[in-house]
């Protein structure tokens, strides 16, 4: 994907792209196959159940009003990103009846304790919506196809569901080709029932509208001098080095620099041994190696020279991400990106896994001043935090944005003096890329010709880089005011208040921790939301900096968000507790428990509760309904006739004013004592593998055994047990990669011993999961199967399909009355047809109860 550094006449234009931060590709890629098994190394196992992300994983169980969860909802989570002042960022994704939904995605946000102190979500409604398409994948196809007017590939088409309203079923296509003379990498989701095309997007975006040829200068062209004698080597080829050294630089925009660098044997490589996955060198994707370690003649047009302030430029954004921003490098887990010099046009542009970087309009310069650069890589922050960078045009705006905003962080971070890229809020004057000075300012956007100063409907229809000016402008307000002291200029508000500014460090650190709450649908109105959260979280014993980012938004004429702080009450903070922890009763009976908070920073807060997880019809009730923490409250439950005998763990949401807790209570039916049978395989009740001998699996068989967690990603297949330790497992290990334990070759079956059942009313329980990738289809299944000498009865059976299904504990109940007085064997069964694709199961904690 390709992203230019100059828009039509001025701005900076960035590709979108939600591609993972791994090493760069040597040139632009191909889209990877729509389904594929998973590379080796992929598999991860489950994070450390801390603070943090229990308190997240609670939230979700206790399924709060907030996330608009629907039955058929299920979520997953993401690797947990610590921010600043001890706050943690939990992504969650979402599926829908096992289809991936597009604005989803929410994040939870909570501090080293386990209170939750927010959360972000962007979709509006529950969604309910049928999942089978009218539209044939070939048709969906071929209208993605018609999109673009030279193809070259398109992936599979996939059914997702795009959250909008109640939701639209609709196929995800990424079309790879041509508009004319520019590179397309089109995502086109086409609605499964119509046809009609709901949203395209290109990750490729250029400075030139399709058809016109690339902006070259109009003078003669000085062709950039090669680096001198240097030899590219492929950046799949290098070894591993023996040392990183300092460099000697002579850059063209700061003057004497050191850079790190790497030796190679007798030779050193541009490729920075600290900073994981940084190089530099030529448009092939190769890194610049030499005889010597000294860098660059200090000429505008020598490639080496421009590697050297590329370096120097990425070291000072690292550096101030980590030590202003509390961010591990780049993309958050301390990696970074290569960059490329030595383009032949006026531009440069985000990759999705490089920055690539041209020359200004009179050949006497490379595009690699320290604010340009900066910028570029700033879209991979962008695009490496929650919610991805995809979406719409108003998210391609505040994509620009963000690399203007981290671009005059690093400027101001790296504080350098005349003759130098001094800190100031305007982006590329030392470039001067087309000979007019600065491409935007971030003080008074509309200094550029069409970049406006101020918020309104019609800014939602510029081109992005204009469009940027809107958060660029509160950003200023935020950092410096509308009438700085310091020398800075003069800002003017778009409703003529007077904002003081917080400095740039603060709102630095304000707009990272909202960055770290973006979701898939990110607008202006959901930034401020993001901000005003966000400042009550990192700064809870003070209102200035909540006030000052609300009188900022006010000065740009962004309006409130739905949702959003309606005003500062720092420090308040409660704990939340339940006694007794745990209960048992029969069916139709009552129990009660005490739920107790406390205040334990601040005021108290008022705040209202609510249980999940418990069963179907019991009716629950809490005497007050709401409390003040420091004061209790009463749970009652009362437990339906005919509940399933077995233990349920129940979540008690404290829904505050200021933060959220959760408790656990387990509430146990009947505690066992109608139980005909049970297993919960921490004990072996002889399970047989293959009891016919008909079994054609050829990896991944039944066994009972301590399961490893597998992720794809971070999505979770292979689960550990529901209960105890020990579970029924398709191949327990999890190996070097999600599939290499999987099913594979075709079915596998396990089955029970003989359980005599008596008469009655009798009732089976089970814990199951069934986890693909989409490269599934119908022909893989797991089915359960109740089995006598005169019956044969399924009573679970879900099959594949060409989604992705996270594995998550469900359970299954059945009733089993018309096996009664006789003896029944339980058959377990799973496949993964040809062709082999990724397929996990488990069962867990079975039992039979009567009554």
């Amino acid at each position: 994907m390709r992203r230019s550094f100059i828009s039509v006449f001025t701005g900076l234009l960035v590709a979108l792209s939600t591609a993972p931060a791994t090493p760069p590709a040597p040139a632009l890629a191909e889209p990877a196959p729509a389904f594929t098994d998973p590379a080796p190394g992929s598999s991860a196992i489950r994070p450390t159940d801390d603070q943090p992300l229990v308190a997240a994983d609670r939230l979700i169980d206790a399924r709060p009003d907030t996330l608009h969860a629907s039955e058929k909802d299920e979520f997953y989570h993401k690797e947990v990103i610590a921010g600043l002042n001890n706050t943690f960022y939990v992504p969650y994704e979402r599926t829908y009846n096992g289809l991936p939904v597009i604005g989803g995605d929410f994040v939870v946000v909570t501090n080293a304790s386990g209170g939750v102190l927010s959360t972000s979500v962007s979709q509006t409604e529950t969604l309910n919506v049928s999942t089978v398409p009218r539209l044939t994948r070939v048709r969906a196809s071929r209208i993605a196809r018609a999109q673009l007017p030279r193809v070259t590939s398109s992936t599979r088409p996939e059914l997702v569901v795009l959250a909008r309203g109640r939701g639209i079923l609709a196929y995800r296509v990424i079309v790879t080709g041509r508009k004319a003379n520019v590179p397309s990498k089109l995502r086109v989701l086409v609605d499964a029932r119509t046809g009609e095309v709901l949203e395209k997007s290109d990750e490729v975006m250029s400075e030139e509208p399709a058809g016109s040829p690339p902006r070259r200068a109009t003078a003669p062209e000085p062709l950039p001098t090669p680096a001198p004698a240097t030899t590219p080597v492929p950046i799949s080829g290098l070894p591993t080095p023996v040392s990183f050294l300092f460099g000697l630089g002579a850059s063209y925009y700061n003057g004497p620099v050191s850079i790190n660098t790497r030796q190679l044997n007798t030779t050193y490589s541009m490729s920075d041994a600290v900073r994981s996955g940084v190089s530099c060198g030529g448009q092939n994707g190769s890194v610049f190696v030499s005889a010597d370690n000294s860098w660059g003649d200090g000429s505008g047009g020598n490639l080496e020279t421009a590697c050297v302030d590329a370096l120097y430029a990425i070291g000072k954004e690292w550096d101030m991400l980590g030590a202003w921003l509390g961010r591990n490098g780049l993309n958050g887990t301390g990696g970074g990106y290569p960059a490329r010099v030595g383009l032949n046009e006026v531009n440069a542009y985000w990759a999705g896994n490089y920055a690539n970087f041209g020359r200004s309009s009179d050949g006497r310069r490379q595009a690699t001043s320290l604010d340009i650069v900066a910028h570029e890589f700033g879209h991979s922050v962008f695009q490496t935090t929650p919610g991805g960078s995809t979406g719409s045009n108003e998210k391609a705006m505040l994509n620009e944005s963000t690399g203007d905003i981290l671009a005059t962080l690093t400027k101001f971070y790296a504080n350098e003096h005349p003759p130098y890229d001094v800190p100031d809020y305007a982006i590329g004057s030392k470039a001067d890329l087309l000979g007019g000075g600065p491409v935007r300012y971030l003080y008074k956007p509309s200094l550029v010709a069409g970049n406006p100063d101020c918020y309104a409907p019609s800014v939602l229809t510029l081109e992005p880089h204009a469009g940027a000016g809107v958060q660029n402008h509160w950003f200023y307000l935020l950092a410096e005011g509308s009438n700085p002291t310091n020398g800075q200029p003069v800002s003017p508000t778009c409703n003529g208040s007077r904002v003081t500014g917080i400095g740039i460090r603060k709102a630095g650190q304000i707009f990272m921790s909202a960055l770290l709450r973006k979701t898939d649908t990110w607008t202006h109105q959901l930034a401020r939301r993001a901000t005003l959260q966000a400042a009550l979280e990192l700064f809870p014993d003070s209102c200035v900096e909540f006030n000052a980012i609300r009188a900022a938004w006010d000065a740009v004429g962004v309006p409130a968000a739905p949702g959003e702080p309606s005003g500062c009450v720092s420090g308040n903070d409660f704990d939340l507790s339940v006694d007794p922890m745990s209960a048992g009763a029969d069916p139709g009976k009552e129990v009660t428990a005490t739920v107790t908070t406390r205040t334990t920073a601040g005021s108290p807060q008022a705040m209202k509760f609510s249980v999940s997880g418990l069963p179907d019809g019991t009716a629950v009730s809490f005497s007050p309904e709401s409390v003040s923490s420091g004061e209790s409250t009463k749970l009652s439950i009362l437990i339906p006739t005919g509940t399933p005998h077995g233990s349920y763990s129940a979540q008690i949401l404290a829904d505050g004013a200021y933060l959220d807790r959760t408790v656990t209570f387990t509430l146990t039916v009947d505690s066992g004592s109608n139980l005909v049978f049970f297993d919960d395989f921490d004990t072996d009740l002889g399970w047989a593998v293959n009891p016919s001998g008909t079994d054609t699996a050829t990896a991944g068989r039944w066994e009972r055994d301590v399961p490893q967690p597998t992720f794809y990603g971070r999505v979770p297949l292979q689960l550990a047990a529901s209960a105890g330790q020990h579970d029924l497992v398709t191949g327990r290990l999890a190996g070097n990669r999600p599939g290499a334990g999987d099913v594979d070759g075709g079915v596998t079956t396990i089955r029970s011993r003989e359980i005599a059942l008596p008469p009655g009313t009798l009732t089976l329980t089970f814990a199951w999961y069934f986890a693909h990738l989409a490269n599934s289809s119908d022909k893989d299944h797991l089915r359960v199967r109740v089995v006598s000498p005169t019956r044969d009865t399924v009573v679970l059976q879900r099959y594949g399909a060409a989604t992705l299904r996270p594995g998550r504990w469900q359970t299954a109940t059945v009733n089993l009355s018309d096996f009664a007085g006789q003896t029944v064997r339980i058959m377990v069964e799973a496949a993964d047809d040809t062709p082999d694709s990724l397929v996990e199961a488990g069962i867990d904690d079975v039992r039979i109860t009567t009554s």
